[in-house]
């Protein structure tokens, strides 16, 4: 009877534990239903995105995400397709290599008559849903055929609703009060559904079809159709989160979008370089990961802007576009001009503690929805986030080497220099030389670098460090940024500006050694806590440090042993802590789990320190990895279990996806394997000590930008030695460096 009682109090204590974790994490996202098991079909354009089931359906309920959204708001949260009541069957879906289109093919299921026999068998109505999203709107074509022998009639229902509810709501925040549903209107063909918010802003979902329904109320399409053996009859239907006026020309309309929508696709890809390779898997995952970045970039006014990932994160976002433009820097740099320009536009000038906003300091995030305007959740314009500052500088110098755009460079020059001021002045709390962060008031992010959970700081023995916080990678991302501002400074001719921030690069470097440096570890600690007393925790942030280049010499050959042991490589990649560590769960999200931008950027630090091997296990873990994936696409994460033979890695059930910058990680693979890099002044290429990864034979690299130059570059793998078969280009020419 003891033991029972204490089981029962164990079970209360771990439950109460639980709740407090959840009432402690700022923005939770509940998995009350795993994305993965939802097999979500994700389209987005502008500042809209859609989320739908495989058969194309968005099913409301609590938990699901699907649904279309504006700026923040579920314009669309049901829509339910029906064949005589029922369900179809599902055949097969999937998006278009490009992204662009949604295409789900379903079969009429058995209808069973009064009698309980089958009056029509299944698989004779076949159903193809044809959708894409542009300009705020969901254009959708269904063309169902008979391939009876006899004709067929029936009806085709369409049950849809709108929401409205704002996406933190979605995600799990609870608001005691909400706007008001407005009546809706109902015209012949056509449906307008509006919401009145409490920030005083009407948003409206208008649901078009053609051709008109034979019923049409505020929740539901119906139409009887009469189908001779094999023909085929049509239904189209427009659902825009913005009026416009309704009229028979919606076949038209849909053409003339579809037509708008694939030519915009053409052109951001054809933007960069392409990537072709002896692997027909791997071709099949970088296609997708460039069709992803194109997808998830937003054009602004200042170049094309990688919104983080869908459906939590379909916005601007700091950090993630910063990392997601540095990844792809080698491959299409007009991404980190447009990155750029547009933070620089958005700069703190003033302090403004609600939006953790101090003079200089980059963005974090910027939400557009009504919980945001009315300040219930602080992002409208949020700048909590310690390490978007030193990476903007970072980017900049990488920006300006790999394209030698100093008109740009001149443009930005002020926000570059503002922004190091931030990091003097605002950054470094307490004089001590490193950067912390503490958030300014109870609002903002417990924790502000890109391990943002509540829990993700923490000593040796599990308990939470206490701010203000100085985390390994950040100092790393500074010393980056003063060698970033050397260069900025050399291109701009003002060499005792240069001479200043390498220096205090190179002071850097041993002030971070003696502090950061744990011997017993074998590599550097997660973070100094408020005392200045260190987080002596094995984690992925060392990785980090050899990324930005501020680790010794001497120190990386002991900081890559300790990322590649069992504990920390899992075979699928490198936790974001290991498995010997207080806190350490692989189903977490930051504790434990693998994240493959996280595994790129450590990567890349190996190949920085001659580690290529180490790099390419790497690769050839988050490979493998993708190959598993539906539709071969990288999610932001996935769980750290340890990598079992002829089985898939473990997924993360609110795992965003797709995501840039783990969209961006395979490519970021390839520069780290190549040891590419660009001297634009000179028109050279240089790879220097390549590698490729076992499962690659040839690389071929098609219309890779260099000044006004393109070249394409076909690279063969023999025997461990990477060499140059060919290179078609008169103005630039390949070197490989040992």
């Amino acid at each position: 009877m003891a033991s029972t009682t204490q089981s029962q109090s164990d079970m209360a204590k771990a439950g109460l534990e639980r709740s407090l974790s959840q009432m402690n994490t700022q923005f939770f996202i509940p998995a009350t239903a795993s994305l993965h098991e939802r097999r979500p079909r994700t389209l987005k354009h502008g500042d809209s995105f859609a989320v739908f089931d495989h058969s194309g359906d968005a099913i409301s309920g609590p938990g699901s995400p699907e649904g279309l959204y504006y700026r923040d708001t579920r314009h669309l949260s049901h829509l339910f397709l029906t064949v005589d009541g029922q369900r179809p069957i599902l055949l097969s879906s999937g998006l278009r290599d490009d992204n662009t289109m949604l295409t789900c093919d379903l079969a009429n299921p058995d209808f069973i008559g009064a009698d309980g026999r089958v009056e029509v068998e299944h698989d004779i109505i076949h159903l193809r849903r044809t959708r894409f999203l542009w300009n705020s709107a969901v254009y959708e074509r269904i063309t169902v055929r008979n391939f009876d022998k006899q004709a067929r009639r029936m009806s085709i229902g369409i049950g849809f609703d709108a929401d409205f509810r704002d996406l933190f709501e979605i995600r799990g925040s609870t608001r005691p009060r909400r706007g008001t549903m407005m009546p809706p209107e109902v015209l012949p063909d056509a449906v307008t559904l509006r919401y009145r918010g409490l920030d005083d802003r009407d948003r409206m979902t208008q649901i078009e079809f053609h051709p008109m329904p034979q019923e049409l109320t505020a929740t539901q399409a119906r139409f009887e159709i009469a189908i001779s053996p094999g023909e085929r009859c049509t239904i189209f239907m427009r659902i825009g989160c913005m009026a416009e006026p309704p009229g028979d020309d919606l076949p038209k309309r849909f053409l003339k979008s579809l037509r708008e929508a694939m030519q915009g696709s053409r052109l951001a890809l054809a933007r960069g370089a392409t990537i072709e390779s002896s692997n027909q898997l791997f071709n099949q995952v970088t296609r997708r990961a460039v069709a992803d970045i194109a997808m998830l970039s937003t054009e602004t006014e200042y170049g094309p802007y990688p919104y983080a990932g869908i459906p939590w994160f379909s916005t601007i976002f700091g950090r993630d576009a910063i990392i997601t433009a540095m990844q792809t820097l080698w491959l299409d740099p007009a991404i980190s001009r447009g990155v750029l320009g547009y933070l620089a536009a958005h700069q703190a000038t003033d302090f403004d503690p609600a939006a953790d906003a101090e003079p200089g300091k980059i963005l974090h995030e910027m939400r557009h929805g009504e919980m945001a305007e009315l300040g219930e959740v602080p992002f409208r314009h949020y700048y909590g986030s310690i390490d978007s500052t030193p990476l903007f500088v970072m980017l900049a110098g990488a920006y300006v080497e790999r394209t030698d755009d100093i008109p740009f460079l001149a443009g930005i020059r002020d926000h570059v220099e503002a922004a190091l001021n931030w990091i003097d002045v605002y950054g470094d709390r307490d004089g001590d030389g490193f950067v912390e962060y503490g958030r300014l008031t109870d609002a903002g992010l417990v924790n502000q670098g890109w391990k943002d959970s509540h829990d993700s700081v923490f000593h040796a023995d599990g308990t939470i460090a206490r701010g203000p916080i100085a985390l390994a990678e950040v100092q790393a991302y500074v010393f980056g940024a003063w060698n970033a501002a050397a260069t900025i400074y050399d291109r701009l001719g003002e060499e005792d500006r240069a001479r200043h921030y390498r220096e205090r690069a190179s002071q850097l470097r041993e002030t971070f050694d003696a502090a950061f440096f744990d011997e017993e570890l074998g590599t550097y600690v997660l973070a100094l806590d408020g005392h200045k007393r260190p987080c002596r925790v094995r984690s992925s942030n060392a990785g980090h440090v050899l990324f930005a280049g501020l680790a010794r010499e001497d120190r990386a050959a002991a900081v890559v042993r300790s990322l590649m042991a069992p504990a920390s490589f899992s075979g699928w990649g490198i936790r974001t802590v290991a498995s010997t560590e207080a806190r350490y769960n692989p189903m977490s999200y930051h504790n434990g789990s693998i994240w493959p931008h996280d595994n790129s950027l450590i990567a890349a630090g190996f190949s920085r320190y001659g580690y290529r091997k180490e790099a390419a296990r790497i690769f050839e873990g988050l490979f493998a990895a993708a190959t598993y994936v539906d539709q071969m696409r990288l999610p932001e994460l996935f769980c750290g279990f340890p990598r079992r033979r002829a089985q898939g890695p473990t997924f993360y059930p609110v795992a965003c996806s797709p995501q840039a910058w783990a969209a961006a990680a395979p490519l970021f693979l390839i520069q780290a394997s190549l040891g590419l890099n660009f001297d634009t002044d000179a028109r050279q290429v240089q790879l220097i000590e390549p590698t490729l990864p076992g499962f690659l034979d040839t690389l071929t690299l098609r219309g890779l930008p260099i000044g006004e130059a393109k070249i394409d570059i076909e690279l063969a793998n023999l025997a461990g030695n990477v060499v140059v078969k060919s290179a078609h280009d008169s103005q630039a020419r390949v070197l490989i460096l040992t």
